[in-house]
């Protein structure tokens, strides 16, 4: 998408942008005060900010007209004064100049804008490169996620996440790669695209595991080699596989990671996790984690995290207590079972208990077994169900840009801003299914 398309002007009323607004009236206030004051007290000069506010709020072309409208004004409403009483020549080159440096202001902003929408879209690109979209309803499993960037300019960092469907059953990984910035996302990239293939083909859920951990050590060796200080980095992850022809259990292969909670009708446990060294670590341990064989009913759904939800603090330094927040509200409604309900609800618990202010990357991610032929339907689905979400957070700041689409048509259900308590603001969109302001 290009970034001309999606700008939106600063001030839009039902949809209509009247930037324009502001500086008409501050023109026409001028012209009213300069005929109001008298003789006495001549303030046409002020004339000089109307091109400076439209500089700050409108176009190039828009700032240029006001700037020439703001000296034909000036000669007009100063001509109609006796001489004595005139401003002068001095006043109107000041006019002039005014409106030629808040042109070129204009020309300056409207470039940063369009430099920082395009490194918007590059980050963008890069966030569907490694979070790939993902069908909802994929191999017989119905999934939601949220990734949401503790940066407030960023979209993409070490967070990862994938289903992978195969011959031998469906994997799903969920991890978190140590440290920020571009070197997390490269061994994020790096690790799911090892996921992908191994996966599909290896039988053996310890062989997966196995080339996971090799992945992340010949990863860091390469960064090693080109003279990074990431050396040292590793990634904690749980690894799970539905094994083909099983309805009620599941696979699952814990490195270091927030275990998982299962979460039903008639509440919510914790499955068996933690045991096992990072990916990148495997050395220091003598091999991977084992696999553990757990029950998970056909009315329960998984809820997987990263440490951006569990170590979220609100101003007291609490952390946010993820199970029992998810407890009551199974309690009070057992339909947020649902993975869409559940992740929606767990976002804006984490965004209401931080305050917005999240130290770091948030995965939320929620996956369950379809029952009967719901699983059938796979990536071939007709109508738009390809639903994804994506924010972005600012420590700080009055409130966090959400979106919510379709990756298969590309329809966008909404954009808007969230405010601390995760209420929509500007309008309710609704989406297929009931989504509600994503």
């Amino acid at each position: 998408m290009e970034y001309e398309r999606r700008r939106r002007p600063l001030l839009r009323i039902r949809g209509v942008s009247v930037a324009w607004l502001p500086p008409l009236l501050l023109l026409v206030g001028v012209i009213l005060l300069d005929f109001s004051t008298g003789e006495t007290f001549r303030i046409i000069t002020w004339i000089v900010l109307v091109p400076g506010i439209a500089a700050a709020i409108c176009g190039v072309w828009t700032t240029a007209a006001y700037s020439v409208l703001s000296v034909v004004t000036y000669v007009f409403v100063d001509s109609a004064w006796p001489d004595q009483y005139q401003a002068g020549f001095g006043d109107f080159l000041l006019v002039a100049l005014g409106g030629v440096l808040a042109t070129l202001a204009a020309v300056v902003r409207v470039r940063q804008e369009r430099h920082v929408g395009h490194m918007r879209d590059i980050a963008e690109t890069t966030r569907r490169t490694v979070l790939r979209p993902l069908p909802p309803r994929w191999a017989g499993l119905e999934h939601a996620g949220v990734y949401l960037a503790a940066d407030v300019d960023a979209r993409v960092g070490g967070d990862f996440y994938d289903i992978q469907p195969g011959p031998h059953g469906t994997r799903v990984l969920v991890g978190d790669v140590q440290g920020k910035g571009l070197g997390a996302v490269e061994a994020a990239a790096a690790l799911l695209g090892t996921f992908r293939e191994a996966g599909y083909h290896e039988k053996d859920l310890r062989t997966v595991a196995e080339r996971l951990e090799t992945r992340m050590r010949r990863h860091r060796a390469h960064t090693a080699a080109l003279g990074r200080d990431d050396g040292d980095r590793f990634a904690t992850a749980v690894l799970i596989a539905f094994p083909e022809g099983t309805t009620d259990a599941i696979d699952i292969m814990d490195f270091g990671h927030e275990p998982p909670l299962a979460v039903g009708p008639h509440g919510v446990h914790e499955l068996p996790g933690g045991d096992g060294l990072p990916l990148g670590l495997g050395d220091l341990g003598g091999g991977p984690p084992p696999v553990h064989r757990v029950r998970l009913a056909t009315d329960e759904t998984l809820l997987l995290v990263t440490d951006g939800v569990t170590e979220a603090r609100d101003k007291p330094g609490e952390f946010y207590p993820l199970a029992r927040e998810v407890s009551r509200a199974v309690r009070a409604d057992p339909r947020r079972t649902e993975p869409r309900r559940l992740v929606r609800r767990v976002r804006d618990g984490v965004l209401r208990h931080s305050a917005g202010c999240l130290e770091d990357d948030t995965t939320i991610f929620a996956v369950r077994r379809l029952s009967g032929d719901a699983g059938a339907g796979g990536a071939g689905d007709a109508g738009c169900h390809g639903w994804w979400e994506a924010g972005r957070l600012g420590c700080g700041k009055p409130g966090w840009s959400v979106a919510a689409g379709c990756w298969r048509c590309g329809r966008v259900w909404g954009v808007g801003r969230m405010g601390v308590e995760g209420l929509w603001r500007g309008g309710e969109p609704r989406a297929p299914g009931g989504l509600r302001g994503a």
